[in-house]
């Protein structure tokens, strides 16, 4: 009986243990991800907007002429 116990609470013990190191393991994989997404995603994305904005600056008449022609393509497919 006195065994039982001491496996039971050992055996509570080590769940706990495990349960943390998850709870570890996975907040550390959520900090990556978000580094990852800041990285890969946001960052890239300013950098394409910014040269946009400096081709629309250099070249107003061409990026205009652009900006309409999607518009139009999505306005037609977009449609009901």
């Amino acid at each position: 009986m006195e065994n039982e116990t001491a496996a039971s609470h050992e055996h509570a013990k080590l769940s706990e243990q495990a349960r943390e190191q998850a709870q570890h393991f996975a907040h550390s994989a959520v900090e990556v991800g978000q580094e990852a997404a800041q990285h890969y995603v946001k960052e890239p994305a300013k950098d394409l907007f910014g040269l946009a904005k400096e081709y629309a600056k250099d070249n107003p008449d061409v990026a205009a002429c652009w900006a309409f022609g999607l518009g139009f393509l999505l306005g037609w497919k977009l449609k009901p």
